[in-house]
């Protein structure tokens, strides 16, 4: 512990003088390391809220200052005070296992699922009751396969994790026989990695055993298995063994199966047999119910005001959205304040409005979309009018209109000097699929999140 506390003590003399102060005070110093294992620190800190906050503002400056400091360090992870409890808590229970001579101790999961994340706090409007109703069909019945794989796509920040949790909090209650496994695509590649490295049956025994000896896998983040071959191979022999076997899976992306970039057929149509089931952004009366039921967990006080403003001016992204009124209610106590007044949303989000509208320029929207969607900078501003170009193209022209405010002009100057009506015609195009185009909906989200958080 004590080379643990050198090591972040080094860190955050790096990270006061790169990050502003206020953020600095707010939720750098919060963060407290209590282990570190295969080159990962693990930080704790006091809030989930906080964790996004984190995550979200200064993730890349974390990982740097780190990596300056100990080239032992590769990466970090942050878990709120439940998550910290909970793996601790999961490290103690395998221990024990180990020591009661159960071999099976490392495939038997005991996964601690969030307790936040339940049915009952997930707040469900028209945007999202189709996918909750899913969802909560798959845990009621986990084993009757009638839902299977169960395939949950949005934008960041919607609630795809929130579900997942849900499910295991749920099983666990009402099926506890049962054995249930969530992990992240990152999670499963790094497992898949190490049982590579130490070169041994016994280790790429216990991976297939940790996968495959389960009663429901939900993996969270599957986009990110493009391009990874032999990941995808396992995560295939793995998903074929479990539902062979009726067994139950439940994966989220951010995308649809098809928009995965590089992923194998045989893996597509595996994802796409069962229900696929999208989560769009709230509507209005949504994020209202979501940030009173958001302000009532946490037993703060809030102006009607400033829910309505809230909800208001965050419209895409639920966890951005939470995000801002904890920064706001955060504010009003460090004032002594019992209840959060309009008066604390403009001097608490003063930075945050600035900043973002700094960030945006139509070069990083065109950036955002080519990394989005796989593309080269010279072909989407370039004369090319083939469908993969095309798309990405009026997409990326439409958020520009949406997000800037730029002359038409302008905004053809971006793209090779067209004319202004060739800017009108993308917006108007784009914004009359956003209305029946689910799928399109999600990627506009996506790119504007990526845009107005780089």
């Amino acid at each position: 512990m004590d080379r643990l506390t050198e090591i972040w003590n080094k860190t955050l003399d790096i990270l006061q003088k790169e990050v502003k102060s206020v953020s600095y005070d707010l939720w750098i110093k919060a963060l407290e390391p209590f282990e570190m294992k295969n080159g990962t620190l693990y930080l704790s800190i006091t809030s989930a809220t906080a964790k996004n906050q984190v995550l979200k503002l200064h993730s890349k400056q974390i990982k740097e200052a780190l990596q300056e400091v100990s080239g032992d360090i590769r990466d970090f992870k942050v878990y709120d005070i439940d998550e910290k409890e909970a793996l601790i808590q999961t490290e103690r229970e395998t221990e024990e296992k180990l020591l009661e001579g159960d071999s099976t101790a490392e495939n038997v999961n005991v996964f601690k699922f969030n307790p936040r994340y339940t049915f009952d706090t997930f707040v469900v409007g028209n945007s999202n009751k189709f996918v909750y109703a899913a969802a909560h069909g798959v845990a009621e019945n986990p084993y009757y396969g009638k839902i299977n794989p169960l395939f949950i796509y949005g934008g960041v920040g919607l609630g795809k994790t929130h579900l997942l949790h849900a499910i295991g909090n749920y099983i666990r209650e009402h099926n506890p026989e049962l054995k249930v496994l969530y992990t992240t695509c990152n999670n499963f590649t790094d497992d898949y990695v190490e049982s590579l490295k130490s070169g041994d049956n016994t280790a790429t025994g216990k991976f297939r055993g940790k996968y495959r000896n389960v009663d429901v896998l939900m993996v969270d983040d599957i986009q990110f298995i493009g391009g990874r071959q032999s990941t995808q191979i396992a995560f295939f022999d793995a998903f074929n063994d479990l539902y062979q076997n009726g067994k139950q899976v439940v994966i989220a992306s951010d995308r649809l199966p098809r928009d995965i970039k590089d992923l194998e057929e045989r893996i597509r149509t595996r994802m796409e047999m069962g229900l696929m089931q999208d989560i769009q952004s709230p509507d209005f009366e949504t994020r209202l119910a979501i940030l009173q039921k958001k302000a009532e967990q946490e037993k703060v006080g809030v102006d009607a005001q400033v829910i309505n403003y809230i909800a208001e001016n965050c419209d895409t992204n639920i966890r951005e959205m939470e995000g801002v009124l904890n920064k706001v209610c955060f504010y009003a106590t460090l004032l002594g304040k019992t209840t959060a007044t309009m008066e604390d949303v403009s001097e608490a989000l003063k930075d945050h409005v600035s900043s973002t509208k700094q960030s945006v320029t139509g070069e990083s929207v065109i950036d955002c979309v080519c990394t989005y969607f796989g593309v080269n900078k010279d072909d989407l501003v370039g004369k090319k009018k083939n469908k993969e170009i095309v798309e990405p193209r009026q997409i990326c022209m439409y958020i520009i209109t949406e997000l800037l405010d730029l002359p038409l002009t302008s905004i053809g100057q971006l793209f090779g000097g067209r004319d202004h009506t060739t800017v009108i015609h993308a917006r108007e195009k784009v914004n009359n699929d956003l209305k029946t185009n689910a799928r399109l909906r999600t990627m506009v989200e996506d790119i504007k999140n990526m845009a107005q958080h780089r």
